[in-house]
């Protein structure tokens, strides 16, 4: 079944022109509602300031936020016109500390929600992690760098065999089934959850419903396990990366350093991830 409802992030990074052109090509690929959201944080003085701030102070940074809205609004409109797309747009704001739990929210009524790749420059959009984790809803993440015209006509999903991957293959499949063919990538496989032959389930699976499947299995041990699918990535012009979030705690993800986290650091193609 094809995607029907799609909510993309804005924000006020240079990278949101090119999220939006993916969720456009997304949208009219699917004959989808694309819906934009904005969501800016309010306006907070520090206790120790509140005395020596006037109302007129005040004043200004909200109208320097409505025009931020206003400005993301006006821009995702121009953008979606020339697509000849069922759109809307919606703008909130809120704690900064909960910008995430406002975009979770809103994706929920979305069949999947288009997010930027984290970027650690300053802008305050939320916690894609916590979107992804909140929201119950498979999120595509897409790289500062854009993406290819087309997204899904070469993917790449990489299999563990566990819970969160199969979401994720689930949650990909209105965009495998445009598919020239899927790579399934498993890295390092052992007897836990693969079966017999590690990636041959999923790919039965998947041929089920139409699609050609060709399986690489890798055994590194000179590498992390994100560096060889980004590498694959790479070796294979692969256009979408499919895969599960968070295998292990995100306090083990923390602490080791762990292929999600990487990915998102390093990301080159967009990577639609569930958990």
């Amino acid at each position: 079944m094809p995607y029907k409802n799609l909510l993309v992030q804005l924000d006020d990074r240079k990278s949101c022109t090119g999220r939006v052109t993916a969720a456009i090509g997304l949208a009219q690929a699917h004959s989808a509602h694309l819906t934009g959201l904005y969501v800016a944080a309010d306006i907070t003085i520090p206790g120790g300031l509140v005395g020596e701030v006037t109302p007129e102070f005040v004043h200004m940074l909200k109208e320097r936020r409505q025009d931020a809205m206003d400005g993301a609004k006006q821009g995702f409109d121009d953008m979606v016109s020339k697509g000849g797309l069922s759109a809307d747009c919606r703008t909130a704001h809120g704690l900064a500390g909960r910008i995430s739990s406002i975009v979770a929210r809103h994706a929920r009524y979305a069949d999947i929600v288009l997010l930027g790749q984290p970027e650690d420059d300053g802008h305050e959009t939320g916690d894609v992690e916590d979107v992804i984790m909140a929201s119950g809803r498979p999120a595509l993440v897409v790289p500062y760098i854009g993406a290819h015209e087309t997204i899904g006509r070469r993917p790449m999903i990489a299999w563990d065999g566990g819970r969160e991957a199969a979401r994720a293959v689930n949650d990909a499949l209105p965009m495998l089934e445009k598919a020239e063919k899927v790579r399934v990538i498993v890295v390092n496989p052992d007897s836990g959850d693969h079966g017999p032959e590690p990636g041959a389930d999923i790919a039965l699976h998947l041929a089920r419903h139409g699609l050609k499947v060709e399986i690489q299995h890798l055994e590194v041990h000179d590498m992390s396990v994100a560096d060889s699918i980004l590498s694959s990535l790479a070796d294979h012009d692969i256009d979408l990366l499919v895969m599960g979030a968070y295998g292990h705690s995100r306090v083990r993800e923390w602490i080791l350093g762990g292929t999600t986290r990487q990915i998102f650091a390093q990301m080159t193609v967009p990577v639609l991830m569930s958990h």
